[in-house]
């Protein structure tokens, strides 16, 4: 492979063969499957809500709070969490986290105060941190780059599937057994899976079930580090970086409301049944897995032509966010069926544009040791809408009764994101250290 450094056209050798070996993608199989779990049960509470409602006498802002308590952590942790997977590898942060966000979400059925709730929120927020830089940093020792963006869209579409799974879930869970038993089974399921991936990942040299043809395709197709590691200090200085937190904070902003207040909005707004809403509540979710694959398909597809590396990422950032802002006409939507049809068609985009957005710090890092450092500062960054969403939402809920001006508000963010992926996003290539 070679990379003219100028232009990030990347020239991909790969011997006459597409693929070589199938291992790379049970893992990315495993890895989905983790990611998933972790947006269930991210995701209970929001499903969770209206009915705990009645025992615990939650207020709009109450709810709001609640919902935002895990980002306060998430956000805290995402710096410390991307640097303990660049020392520690994806192997035992991985585990450690899954096991540790198992315990904090049973726990949130033994709560009995919007208290305790916020507490066990705010431990859930600081274990599942290490998630998704440990997930890219996987991605760069499994990937080679002309597979890394479909990867990278694989192991983001489990936070969709997740999430859209969700709300099914959680509601005949429910219904099933109470909202505080929801709670305990979801935990479970988290440690089961973090015992699975601690017995079984390792890096591909290491790795019993890989042949020694694909490890040796994976590495032939690698990125070469063209620099020492940076500090934290020092990337936080890189536009590139900068860009890429901005931008990423844009995206969560239009995704979290699906996370978070989308299914009060479709209750309330719309009144619907609990069978109603379980059915029609998936649909966004799923038109958010089909965008995620779109935008990494394409995004491969055009680095394996050789289109240069920022054109093929700034498509799908760019246009996702610009489709993502089709989130405010639901807003002006007089039935379920318009609403439903605007949230998905921003759901499909926003999630096209994640595809490139987590192949970004492998694209930008000058050294591998930086990977998930990268996606831990990014991810800090995105996720502080996590924080200002919910609580916005909920408290011009309060005073508006409706949903209108936060759906048009997410519409105008999602074209500010587009703005700074178009034009504040230098070329994706690797980044330079800045003279002192």
């Amino acid at each position: 492979m070679s990379i003219n450094s100028q232009d990030s056209t990347v020239v991909i050798n790969t011997g006459g063969k597409k693929s070589v070996g199938k291992t790379r993608f049970v893992i990315l199989t495993i890895l989905s499957v983790g990611i998933a779990i972790n947006y269930i049960d991210r995701a209970a509470m929001s499903v969770a809500i209206p009915f705990m409602s009645h025992d615990l006498n939650l207020s709009s802002t109450d709810s709001g709070l609640l919902l935002s308590a895990f980002f306060w952590s998430y956000v805290l942790f995402q710096l410390p969490g991307g640097w303990l997977v660049d020392k520690f590898g994806p192997r035992i942060t991985f585990a450690f986290s899954s096991l540790g966000w198992g315990l904090a979400t049973a726990a949130c059925g033994l709560a009995n105060s919007v208290g305790a709730l916020v507490g066990f929120r705010f431990a859930l927020g600081a274990v599942e941190a290490p998630c998704y830089p440990a997930s890219s940093s996987t991605v760069t020792r499994w990937f080679p780059r002309q597979e890394r963006s479909f990867a990278a869209a694989t192991f983001n579409n489990g936070s969709k599937i997740g999430g859209t799974l969700a709300i099914p879930i959680i509601a005949f869970l429910i219904a099933l057994v109470g909202w505080r038993w929801t709670f305990v089974i979801s935990g479970l399921v988290a440690m089961a899976w973090a015992v699975g991936w601690y017995l079984w990942y390792r890096d591909p040299r290491e790795h019993k079930g890989v042949s020694a043809e694909e490890v040796a395709f994976i590495e032939a197709n690698q990125d070469p580090d063209t620099g020492a590691p940076m500090s934290v200090r020092e990337l936080l200085k890189q536009r590139t970086v900068q860009a890429m937190m901005a931008g990423f904070f844009c995206i969560n902003f239009v995704s979290y409301f699906f996370f978070t207040w989308f299914p009060t909005y479709l209750v309330e707004t719309f009144h619907l049944s609990l069978m109603k809403f379980g059915l029609l509540g998936m649909l966004p979710g799923i038109a958010a897995i089909i965008g995620g694959w779109c935008g990494g398909l394409l995004s491969d597809s055009l680095v394996r032509r050789g289109v240069s590396l920022t054109v093929a990422r700034k498509i799908p950032l760019v246009g996702g966010m610009l489709g993502s802002a089709v989130i405010g006409l639901a807003a002006f939507s007089p039935t379920v069926t318009l609403a439903l049809a605007a949230l998905c068609f921003a759901n499909f985009a926003a999630t096209f544009a994640s595809a490139a957005l987590w192949a970004l710090p492998s694209d930008v890092a000058a050294n591998r040791a930086n990977v998930a450092t990268i996606g831990g500062i990014q991810n800090m960054a995105a996720n502080l809408a996590g924080i200002i969403s919910p609580i916005l939402i909920g408290v011009l809920m309060q005073f508006t009764h409706s949903f209108t001006i936060p759906l048009v508000l997410a519409g105008i963010v999602g074209l500010i994101g587009a703005l700074i992926y178009g034009f504040w996003l230098p070329a994706v290539q690797p980044m330079q250290h800045k003279a002192a």
